[in-house]
């Protein structure tokens, strides 16, 4: 038989969801003279009886994706943001229970905080400016994310943060490592040890038969204990310090269930000014330049005893 008389190998849709990506939407609510914003990006995806689209370009179980859009902004609008995840359990229940072919979707959020101007107390420059709450700055520690998913019957809340770019001058040492001939890395038991933590938690609630946690809090609280570890933890590598990390999240927090880490190590070495007769140590006060790649890249999940690991290896690309 040659090979153009061999029968074709039957071909099968695998996977497939389709939505509408990166929804900015902003609202504002009043509360009197004060007001308080949320700002988000919301990316709906949904999956379900979605052959025949595939197949034959049949519309008749498609929702446009342009309806998802109009949704996010009609529920900003109708429910309110409390948090990026009570959005985006609005969200997704809505649409798996309210178009018979959507069997799960899935809700990814990015959430850009603001945090509210201060006005000047003795040195206002128009009558009532001591009572502006209207105006923010952008703050820029990090982005807080959500991904929420829903199959009709269960939700998986992940909540997480990316760009938390955090530093100890000291407490650091780096040594008794592996060496072969291509080895050139110095021991250093005195060292800058910097990284920018991107974080994804999972949280035990799935649905309406246990109490929901209070999103806000619970993503304050989490933040804080993982802030606590990577400053009170005597670093002698940096996966020590990401597991004390993860150990206190999930020791201190009893809604977490697990939470996986991506953590690049921002190499700070130290400049070599001998050729101009100074020493530069550590202990002096020592002058480093900030390598901007390559990079070393830790990355590891810490769960609670007992759970199961349901967070994707790879939580850049959930």
């Amino acid at each position: 038989m040659t090979a153009m008389s061999r029968p074709a190998r039957p071909v099968v849709l695998g996977q497939n969801q389709y939505g509408k990506a990166e929804n900015r939407v902003v609202k504002i609510t009043r509360d009197g003279d004060t007001h308080h914003i949320k700002d988000l990006n919301v990316s709906v995806a949904l999956s379900g009886d979605m052959e025949d689209v595939h197949y034959s370009g049949s519309n008749a179980n498609v929702l446009p994706t342009d309806t998802t859009k109009n949704t996010v902004f009609a529920f900003a609008k109708e429910h309110g943001i409390e948090s990026a995840e009570q959005f985006g359990v609005h969200l997704a229940r809505h649409f798996v229970t309210s178009q018979e072919p959507i069997h799960r979707a899935r809700i990814r959020i990015e959430e850009y905080a603001w945090e509210r101007i201060a006005t000047s107390e003795a040195n206002s420059k128009f009558i009532g400016a001591d009572q502006v709450q209207h105006s923010f700055v952008r703050t820029g520690q990090e982005t807080r994310t959500a991904q929420i998913t829903f199959d009709g019957e269960r939700f998986e809340v992940l909540s997480g943060l990316s760009g938390l770019t955090v530093l100890n001058s000291t407490n650091s040492e780096f040594w008794g490592y592996l060496k072969d001939r291509y080895t050139t890395l110095k021991e250093d038991y005195d060292r800058i040890l910097a990284t920018e933590v991107a974080a994804v938690w999972r949280h035990g609630w799935s649905g309406p038969e246990t109490r929901m946690p209070n999103w806000d809090r619970s993503y304050a609280e989490v933040k804080k204990h993982m802030l606590h570890a990577f400053a009170e933890t005597y670093s002698l590598s940096l996966q020590q310090t990401l597991y004390q990390m993860g150990a206190r999240v999930i020791n201190s927090r009893a809604e977490v269930e697990e939470i996986r880490f991506s953590m690049p190590n921002k190499h700070h070495f130290r400049v070599d000014l001998e050729p101009f007769g100074l020493k530069n140590e550590a202990a002096d006060g020592a002058v480093y330049y900030a390598a901007d790649r390559p990079y070393g890249l830790i990355e590891a999940t810490v769960l609670r005893d007992g759970a199961e690991q349901r967070i994707p290896v790879d939580i850049t690309n959930l």
